[in-house]
C-alpha cells in the first residue's frame, strides 16, 4: 500500500466527487423520469454512497489489502444491484477500476478490472436489448485507460522514491565524508605538532635535563665543568624558547602577526570605516601592558563579531572601539549610534547563519573567567562591554620570558 501524498490526496478527492457526481445523477433521473423501480434506484444509489463512504473514513481499508478486499467486494455487490436496476450503472465502473488498482495487488487489480468491464458491457448490452461491439468500447476503453493511468502514476512514484532515497544517502554519504574530512584533518595536524613538538621542544628539553644532571654530577668537585654544563643548558632552554614563541606564532590569527592588540583593533576600525558607510573610531585608555594570546584573540575576535553585528544589522554612522587597560584586567568597550534592539528578545543562536554571536561572545570571554555585558534599546544604539582578567603570575612569567636572550645578554 502506498502512503498518501498530496497527489494521490488530491486524485482520492476528486475519486470522491467522481462517484458522487455519477450516482446523484442516477437517482434524480430514476425519480424524476418514467423509470421503473425508481424508489428501488434510488435506495441502491443511496446505499452504494453509503458504503462507498465507509472506506476513506476507515483506516484499515487503505492499510490492509485484505481490509480493501472486503471493501471493494461490498461495494462491487451493491453496484451489480444498482446495474440490473438500470443503465446508468455503467459509468460507475470508471471510478471502480481506480479503486481496484489502487487498493489492491498488481495481478488483483486487473483481474478485478477485467470482471467490471465484462460485468458492465454485460449489463448494459442485456439493458439494451442486444449485444453490439460499440456497446463494449466504453467500459473496455475505460478500463484500459484506468490502467495506463493507475500503473504509470505508480511506475513515476516508484521512480521518484528511488531518487527520494538516493538523495537522502547521498546526503548522508557527504555529511560523513565531510566529517572524515575534518576528522582526518584533526589528526593529522595533531600528528604534525606531536611530531613538531617531539623533533625540537622534546629533544631539547632532554638535552637540558641531561646537561642539568652531568652539571649536578661535577659538582663541587669540579664547579668550572658544571658552570660548563649550566651554560650550555640555557642556551639549549633559549633554543627552546623560540621554538615555543614559533608555535605561538603559527596559532595566532594573521590580524595579530606582526602587531599589537592595539594595533590590530585599530588597522580593524580603519579597515571597517573604508568598506562600510560607518566611521569607526578607535581609542586606547590606561598604561599599555602586554597579555596572553589568548586574552589577545578572545578581545580581536569580539571586536570582530560586535562592529560586523553593527555593519549588518544596526544601520549606524558611528561606532567607538575602546581598549582600556587596568590593574588586573584588560576592558573592550564597542559602542555604536545604530537602532538598538531589545537585548531580551535576541532570536535563538544559529551558527548556520554565519558569523559570531552574542552568545558565542559570552562563552568566549567566560572560558577566560571574563565577563560581557550588552546594553541596548531601541532607537538608543548599543554599547558591548568585555572584561577580562589578567593574572599577575602570567604577566611576570611573561616578561621574565621577553628578558630571556643569549647568555651574555643576560649577563650584560
Amino acid at each position: 500500500m502506498n502512503s498518501l501524498t498530496p497527489t494521490t490526496r488530491a486524485l482520492a478527492r476528486c475519486l470522491h466527487l467522481l462517484v458522487a457526481g455519477l450516482l446523484a445523477p442516477a437517482a434524480v433521473r430514476a425519480l424524476t423520469g418514467d423509470t421503473a423501480h425508481a424508489g428501488a434506484v434510488a435506495g441502491v444509489c443511496a446505499a452504494m454512497a453509503g458504503v462507498y463512504a465507509v472506506g476513506p473514513l476507515t483506516p484499515a481499508v487503505s492499510a490492509s489489502r485484505r481490509a480493501a478486499a472486503w471493501w471493494l467486494a461490498a461495494l462491487g455487490s451493491v453496484w451489480l444491484l444498482l446495474l440490473a436496476l438500470t443503465p446508468d450503472g455503467v459509468w460507475l465502473a470508471f471510478p471502480l477500476y481506480f479503486l481496484q488498482l489502487h487498493l489492491l495487488s498488481r495481478r488483483g487489480g486487473l483481474l478485478a478490472v477485467a470482471g467490471t468491464a465484462v460485468a458492465a458491457i454485460t449489463a448494459f448490452a442485456a439493458h439494451r436489448g442486444g449485444f453490439s461491439p460499440a456497446l463494449a468500447v466504453g467500459p473496455a476503453l475505460g478500463a484500459a485507460v484506468a490502467v495506463a493511468v493507475v500503473w504509470g502514476y505508480q511506475a513515476l512514484y516508484r521512480e521518484s522514491e528511488g531518487r527520494r532515497r538516493l538523495i537522502e544517502e547521498l546526503t548522508v554519504t557527504r555529511a560523513d565524508l565531510a566529517a572524515a574530512q575534518h576528522t582526518a584533518g584533526v589528526l593529522a595536524e595533531r600528528e604534525r605538532l606531536a611530531r613538531e613538538i617531539h623533533d625540537t621542544l622534546a629533544q631539547g628539553l632532554s638535552s637540558i635535563q641531561l646537561l642539568l644532571r652531568a652539571a649536578e654530577r661535577a659538582l663541587p668537585g669540579r664547579p668550572e665543568a658544571a658552570a660548563a654544563h649550566v651554560v650550555q643548558a640555557r642556551q639549549a632552554a633559549v633554543g627552546n624558547l623560540a621554538e615555543a614563541r614559533r608555535f605561538v606564532a603559527a596559532l595566532t590569527p594573521p590580524a595579530l602577526e606582526g602587531t599589537t592588540l592595539a594595533g590590530a583593533l585599530e588597522r580593524l576600525c580603519a579597515t571597517t570605516s573604508a568598506q562600510h558607510p560607518v566611521a569607526v573610531r578607535f581609542h586606547r585608555t590606561g598604561p599599555t601592558r602586554s597579555l596572553p594570546t589568548a586574552v589577545e584573540v578572545a578581545l580581536l575576535r569580539i571586536a570582530q563579531s560586535a562592529l560586523s553585528n553593527t555593519v549588518r544589522h544596526a544601520r549606524a554612522t558611528t561606532g567607538e572601539v575602546t581598549l582600556s587597560h587596568a590593574d588586573g584586567g584588560v576592558r573592550l568597550d564597542v559602542v555604536d549610534d545604530g537602532t538598538g534592539f531589545d537585548p531580551g528578545r535576541l532570536p535563538a543562536p544559529d551558527p548556520a547563519a554565519g558569523g559570531f554571536g552574542i552568545a558565542a561572545m559570552r562563552a568566549r570571554a567566560r572560558s577566560l573567567g571574563g565577563t560581557l555585558v550588552l546594553e541596548s534599546s531601541p532607537g538608543r544604539g548599543t554599547a558591548l562591554s568585555a572584561r577580562l582578567p589578567v593574572d599577575a603570575p602570567d604577566q611576570d612569567a611573561g616578561a621574565l620570558d621577553g628578558n630571556i636572550g643569549t647568555p651574555h645578554e643576560n649577563e650584560a
